[in-house]
């Protein structure tokens, strides 16, 4: 299973997702692959303590961004997560969609082409995507199964939601026919009126598409990202390691158990 991890909008936990899901899977036993598609490399810099070291060559911007002459398989790095492993991003794909506007050769399944060929060694592929529609996100959407949306409070990040919906539309309709939203999660919950109110909008709106699992605003995430760890290696007993354990079983149940 593919999935496209996916916000418009920056800061609303979009990599913690990514990575707690990774790795909570990996720690599961589950072999997991993230593919970070992010010019920002945020998980590929929490992940692999070399990131500094690695060439453009050695990270997805080959894959993306292919020159003649040049492989464009995709470079997987083993993290030290074991059973996770990562196909880590650079800075240099941020002129993707400057590059790709002109590019006509399957410009939308270029990251599809090449993961295509090495998904079936892995039992979950996660896509960090960046928090843009672009052709990156594009991209994550033609070769992933389902997209998990990630909401936080606040009435803009409620209405970026409109966008990305119709994005996954266009993605179904134009490149990929079985491409489904998975749900919609809400993450850096807290105890304030504009928190609550926006669960109970998305819930209104989207009847039946919200996990159940809410992520709370917890600083352990954010101390566990500054020290290269997922926040299950850093405290397995904070209050956002529970609840992205229960999401995993809410949303992968029945692979989990198999």
């Amino acid at each position: 299973m593919v999935i496209a991890i996916a916000s418009q909008k920056g800061g609303v936990g979009k990599t913690s997702s990514s990575i707690s899901l990774s790795a909570g899977l990996a720690r599961k036993g589950k072999k997991v692959l993230l593919v970070d598609i992010d010019s920002q490399a945020n998980s590929s810099k929490v992940l692999l303590h070399d990131y500094q070291q690695l060439t453009a060559d050695q990270t997805l911007y080959r894959t993306i961004l292919k020159r003649e002459g040049t492989p464009s398989n995709l470079p997987v790095h083993k993290t030290n997560i074991p059973n996770l492993s990562i196909v880590p991003s650079h800075i240099l794909l941020s002129s993707t969609d400057v590059e790709l506007t002109t590019a006509i050769d399957h410009r939308e399944a270029r990251l599809k082409n090449e993961l295509d060929k090495i998904k079936n060694n892995y039992d979950f592929v996660f896509i960090d995507c960046p928090p843009t529609l672009s052709w990156l996100t594009l991209n994550a959407f033609t070769a992933s199964d389902k997209v998990f949306v990630i909401v936080s409070p606040g009435y803009f990040e409620l209405d970026s939601i409109v966008q990305i919906s119709k994005t996954i539309d266009q993605v179904k309709a134009n490149f990929n026919a079985t491409l489904q939203l998975a749900g919609f999660l809400f993450t850096m919950s807290d105890p304030t009126i504009n928190s609550k109110t926006s669960l109970q909008i998305l819930r209104q709106t989207y009847t039946g598409s919200v996990f159940k699992t809410v992520v709370p605003r917890n600083t352990d995430l954010r101390d566990a990202h500054f020290e290269k760890k997922d926040i299950f290696s850093y405290n397995p007993n904070a209050a956002s390691a529970q609840a992205y354990s229960k999401l995993i079983e809410e949303a992968f149940n029945i692979w989990v158990k198999s």
